[in-house]
């Protein structure tokens, strides 16, 4: 299948590649293109703001998550009616998992998906040398999928140049540069970037940043790269890999979603599954909403920051009282992470102030000063999940980025990482409940929403509270 595709990666973080990406898109918007944009990993932030420029999700392509032909037919499904599909890479280029793998890296994704790659040079404090760090990049793999450069922070005297030298040494193409773009940046925080809508005339910047970028960037040479990736071998339908992926309920199930400036970390790909198997999803928001939806069978308590808005969610008794209430009565229920955290009876919020939360799980969240238990792990079930047993749901991938913990973290399922011999238990797994600090991609085990949905199937028949 003919996509035309880049991904832009970089040789660390702190490149500036979510910037020049966001730009990059603000720029193929304004010439009228229909972009899909993806994040390599499982960051959630970053989708944010490629979701902001063009208007539609952003998704996660995540080769720890998925094997290769789901992979595939990821991209392909939700690029298939787009002019392009723009990826933005992670860490730097070949950076994976455990630290020794390309696996999980940009690479990794831009092999699985033969997409070529714009390597964006961080130039601040380099000039000749700049040659030698290509070089490397381009001949660390034999096939390393690099077919460009662009230079970040460089002056537009030092630009001409270094393109020349590049193109004449590398025999790469350089599809220009970046020069430092203070009143354009994109803040820090504790858990990556702020979140779009905190960003004082984000929209402004962006379109700046992309008028910057229709000057000093290639970007009708950028797309001929872009037509020129070869064809997508992806599969049609993932039923074969297996049946999990054709499930239906036979009647239409209200799932509440918590949705707010406290719970905002989603997978845009989990809501679509979880649609295409027969759920309606209901937002709703623990911090401003009084009470839950009406005739829900089930609820969904992702994560986000919990802790910035411990405050509201404190003051929100009715709210924190309804789930409880649901939860305790046999409601179905999947927290992650932030809402896991939400679950428990108290939680510390940033300033470290102690706030009384929903109370369904036992005990206290606490900051910790580092992250805790970051990165991928492999679950394993020691008790059957909503009622399946746990030798039918077998392994899930999963990630976790937290710097709170729990006295009460669960021992229902054993977690690994990989690579490495560090494991350990986690998660609540009750017959109505999954909760716990992992973040799961439904798309790399389909039978969690299965089981989800099937405990929500039979709630509902047996009588909402």
């Amino acid at each position: 299948m003919k996509i035309p595709r880049i991904l832009l990666a970089a040789g660390a973080s702190g490149s500036g590649k979510t910037l020049i990406t966001c730009g990059l898109l603000q720029a193929l918007v304004n010439r009228k293109k229909k972009v899909a944009s993806f994040k390599c990993g499982p960051d959630y932030i970053d989708p944010m703001f490629h979701s902001r420029v063009i208007g539609t999700k952003s998704r996660n392509l995540d080769t720890f998550f998925t094997d290769a032909d789901t992979t595939r037919y990821l991209l392909r499904r939700n690029a298939a009616d787009c002019d392009i599909a723009v990826m933005e890479g992670v860490m730097g280029f070949y950076d994976g998992v455990g630290g020794i793998s390309t696996r999980a890296s940009a690479y990794d994704l831009a092999d699985t998906t033969d997409t070529p790659v714009i390597l964006i040079v961080n130039s601040r404090g380099m000039s000749i040398s700049l040659a030698a760090y290509i070089k490397g990049f381009m001949e660390y793999k034999e096939n390393s999928h690099i077919k460009g450069v662009v230079f970040n922070q460089m002056s537009p005297m030092l630009y001409p140049r270094m393109k020349k030298l590049v193109e004449e040494e590398l025999g790469i193409e350089v599809f220009g540069y970046v020069p430092k773009v203070e009143d354009c940046v994109i803040e820090s925080r504790h858990l990556g970037l702020v979140l779009p809508e905190e960003i004082v005339d984000l929209k402004e910047r962006l379109q700046k940043l992309a008028g910057v970028l229709e000057d000093t960037l290639e970007i009708d040479r950028i797309l001929a790269l872009a037509e020129n990736a070869p064809d997508l071998n992806a599969p049609e339908s993932l039923s074969q890999k297996n049946p999990a992926f054709d499930f239906h309920l036979p009647e239409k199930l209200r799932i509440g979603v918590a949705k707010d400036e406290a719970f905002c970390f989603f997978y845009a790909d989990n809501f679509r599954m979880l649609q295409e198997m027969g759920a309606e999803l209901v937002e709703f928001s623990p911090v401003h909403d009084a009470h839950l939806p009406e005739n829900l069978d089930g609820i969904l308590l992702y994560g986000g920051y919990p802790e910035l808005n411990g405050e509201a969610l404190e003051r929100n008794e009715s709210m924190k009282t309804e789930i409880a209430r649901a939860v305790n009565g046999g409601m179905p229920c999947i927290a992650e992470c932030g809402g896991f955290m939400y679950l428990h009876e108290q939680m510390e919020d940033m300033d470290g102030i102690s706030r009384k939360t929903c109370g369904v799980i036992t005990g206290k969240c606490f900051r910790t000063p580092k992250l805790t238990r970051f990165g991928y792990v492999t679950l394993t079930a020691t008790k059957p999940i909503f009622g399946i047993a746990a030798e039918e749901v077998g392994e899930i991938p999963a990630h976790e980025f937290h710097y709170f913990d729990s006295e009460n973290c669960g021992n229902d399922f054993h977690a690994v990482k990989p690579l490495s011999k560090r494991g350990w238990d986690c998660i609540h797994s009750t017959g109505n409940l999954l909760a716990g600090y992992p973040h799961l991609y439904y798309y790399g085990n389909p039978e969690i929403p299965r089981a989800f949905l099937l405990k929500c199937m039979e709630y509902h028949k047996t009588g909402r509270i």
